[in-house]
């Protein structure tokens, strides 16, 4: 297995030499490059797929969440032009597409162009040459889309001689996926694709912005169970669960309103955020019976994810286990965004010896399932799994072992 100099796996073989071989097979070793900047070796960033151990469909909701970047990357090669325009070769999809600045592409190109496209409103965007290289699976909830944004940002940056911290690179490519390719979503992914510290779950408060690294220690494995069952959020119901999120909040805040005249202060409802138990309870007759799902989800999802931080801080690994079955029971019966490929995953993983939980990780309807193991078990449970994945979840899962990784950065970068 390949490793960059961080020690984290950057894919077999390396994303980086595949980006890199792509743009010289694509563009040609000096691409059209400025005579003055001209270079040989191209300007690579990396950025990676993340899992989310706690915290699901809450980010939207200014909520809490618990994710940890893993070892599976999107590269990105690139070389500046002479003119304004995007040529960009997709290395897994032997597809190449070119952008001027007001092009509105489809598919993986849509992304490209939103990236670029919000930069732009800050500052210069150098024309490039690109090659993208990627061992994130597309569809498996491990977030390929915010990897593929994020690495796309950094590159133009850097070929555009511009930096920006990381948290605004991430709010930058939250706006390109939401803006310019339309999915409903909150800040988890991209914040996991730029923060994230290697060794360590991210503690992200979804309102504040405020982050934590929480290390996961030496005795910790994770592994990802791949159903095989490809989702497309812009497709599914993620963009429902967002608007029913709202019309919920809506009636919250119109039955509490009816109460202010009885109290001495306004309570305010931003969001879901600043629904507790004690007002769902009280006001759970005036919400329809999937709106009451709905908040009852996240409220106690927001409730897991601190015990869940908690008990990782104390080094309490059942507590995080028990922490991650409990949400996905509420993701699947509450937030109902599981399928039985995924039920069956967790399933499997939670009678596999060595696991201390598990749980459907990324937008729901497909995807993948994370497990949080026993370091020494690691081994014999990915065996165990992996042999009993094509009966019990179906014949295109996959089954494999993930490292927690580094957020963004370009090759090289110290």
């Amino acid at each position: 297995m390949s490793r960059d100099a961080d020690g984290a796996n950057t894919g077999t073989p390396n994303q980086v030499e595949r980006a890199t071989v792509a743009l010289d097979a694509a563009f040609g070793p000096d691409g059209d490059a400025p005579s003055s900047r001209s270079t040989s070796a191209p300007t690579v960033a990396v950025a990676p797929g993340r899992v989310n151990l706690v915290g699901g469909h809450t980010d939207y909701n200014d909520g809490l969440c618990l994710p940890m970047a893993v070892d599976r990357h999107v590269a990105v090669a690139a070389r500046p032009r002479s003119d304004n325009r995007l040529r960009v070769r997709a290395a897994d999809f032997d597809e190449t597409a070119e952008l001027g600045p007001d092009d509105d592409p489809d598919g993986w190109a849509a992304y490209v162009a939103a990236v670029a496209r919000v930069l732009r409103e800050d500052g210069p965007v150098a024309g490039a040459d690109l090659a993208i290289a990627s061992d994130v699976p597309t569809g498996a909830g491990l977030s390929s889309s915010a990897a593929l944004e994020l690495a796309v940002g950094r590159a133009l940056l850097a070929v555009s001689g511009r930096d920006r911290p990381a948290a605004d690179l991430a709010l930058a490519c939250w706006r390109a996926e939401r803006e310019g390719v339309g999915v409903e979503c909150g800040i988890l992914d991209q914040f996991s694709a730029a923060l994230c510290e290697a060794d360590s779950a991210l503690f992200l408060d979804c309102r504040s912005r405020e982050t934590e690294s929480v290390p996961l220690g030496d005795g910790i494995g994770v592994l990802v169970i791949d159903t095989g069952v490809s989702h497309e959020l812009t497709e599914s119901g993620y963009n429902d669960r967002v608007r029913e999120c709202a019309a919920a909040l809506d009636s919250l805040r119109d039955v509490d309103r009816g109460l202010d005249s009885l109290r001495d202060v306004d309570r305010g409802l931003d969001s879901l955020r600043d629904v507790d138990r004690g007002l769902l309870d009280a006001h759970a007759d005036a919400l329809e019976p999937v709106s009451r799902r709905r908040v009852r989800h996240v409220v106690t999802e927001n409730e897991r994810v601190r015990r869940a931080r908690d008990a990782l801080a104390a080094g309490d690994l059942r507590g995080v286990g028990d922490a991650m079955l409990a949400a996905h029971e509420s993701l699947r019966d509450d937030y109902e965004v599981s399928c039985p490929e995924l039920d069956a995953a967790v399933e499997l993983a939670a009678e596999t010896p060595g696991v201390y939980g598990a749980r459907m990780t990324g937008g729901g309807f497909g995807g993948s399932a994370v497990a949080l193991v026993d370091g020494d078990a690691l081994d014999r449970a990915e065996r165990a799994i992996r042999a009993a994945a094509p009966e019990r979840v179906g014949p295109d899962a996959d089954v494999f072992a993930c490292r927690p990784s580094a957020g963004v950065r370009l090759v090289g970068e110290e």
